[in-house]
């Protein structure tokens, strides 16, 4: 099978005809051999009845349906684990994507040889002050701490070798960054193709602002991991070090004033009666406390064997 598109969708009843049928127009245009990957990512309209009519209509599309709204990267994760085609294409339901531009993608993973092509969406019609200029700031932000010069990483529209696919984990909102996990995971060659954006024709946007600060979390996260994941004694070790010799010559510092005060018999506070001591070992504590913890509530859910356990309630 050449082609397996995959599209995460949560209550988009309205568009999954008429995306359908463009999809199939495109495929049967080019003479694709595809498969068509709808994952219901717990829609309380009618999206999976929709699904179900379409599966009667062509064999070519398959459904999961999922029995609770756990997110994009899940539905992904799902999408990817069923897919069969030599490449994968993601776009998402809402008719923003254009599969007129599924041809040039696929030729740019068989003909150029990329292990991913991203879609840019270089001219939006997204709200300029809403949309347009977080996301100049968090795709400026992304380039310069995975190295990845991509301008529109979070765009839905991609391309992969399946080999992408089956080699990478996308849990939690780590969507955002398939590319970076791609990196990370060994596949350099990444390229980036300009695509049309359309306006959205049913129903409203499934994203609010929240989406850009879990984003920058989400990133630094990844960055961190990459960097410490396999061996965090590199960073606490070093930092925890210094640290230590740092308190340790503030004490010794301490005690030789102490000293030198009894030596030459001036009245001197206690070290303990130091407000700088308790406030020092204070934030040294806490923020150590507070990004261990962090990074190793990562870990757990990183190694968590009901990491990836969705369930599934239907699938065709």
């Amino acid at each position: 099978m050449q082609l397996s598109i995959v599209v995460p969708l949560y209550n988009e009843a309205e568009s999954l005809p008429k995306l359908f049928e463009w999809i199939d127009q495109v495929m049967q245009k080019n003479q694709f051999d595809y498969e068509l990957i709808f994952i219901n990512d717990g829609s309380i309209d009618e999206s999976w009845k929709v699904i179900e009519e379409l599966r009667k209509k062509s064999d070519r599309v398959r459904g999961i349906k999922f029995r609770n709204n756990y997110g994009k990267s899940p539905a992904l994760y799902c999408g990817f684990r069923a897919a069969k085609g030599d490449v994968v294409i993601t776009m998402d339901a809402d008719l923003q994507d254009s599969p007129d531009e599924i041809p040039e993608l696929y030729r740019m993973i068989t003909e150029e040889g990329y292990d991913l092509v991203s879609g840019w969406k270089k001219k939006r019609l997204d709200s300029k002050l809403m949309k347009n200029l977080p996301s100049k700031l968090y795709n400026a932000t992304a380039r310069k701490v995975t190295g990845l010069k991509l301008h529109d990483m979070n765009c839905g529209l991609k391309a992969y070798k399946i080999e992408v696919v089956k080699n990478i984990e996308v849990y939690g909102e780590m969507h955002r960054y398939i590319p970076y996990l791609a990196k990370n995971a060994g596949f350099r060659k990444i390229g980036e193709k300009v695509v049309e954006h359309r306006k959205r024709e049913f129903g409203s946007t499934k994203f609010g602002l929240n989406r850009f600060v879990n984003g920058y979390l989400d990133l630094m996260t990844l960055w961190f991991l990459s960097r410490f994941g396999k061996k965090p004694m590199h960073f606490f070790g070093l930092y925890g070090s210094l640290m230590f010799i740092v308190g340790f010559l503030a004490v010794v510092g301490v005690a030789i004033m102490k000293l030198h005060a009894l030596m030459n018999h001036i009245p001197a506070p206690l070290i303990a009666d130091s407000p700088y001591f308790y406030i020092a070992l204070l934030a040294m504590i806490l923020g150590t406390q507070m990004f261990l913890t962090g990074f190793l509530g990562e870990i757990i859910a990183r190694n968590s064997t009901e990491r990836n356990n969705y369930l599934i309630e239907k699938e065709l």
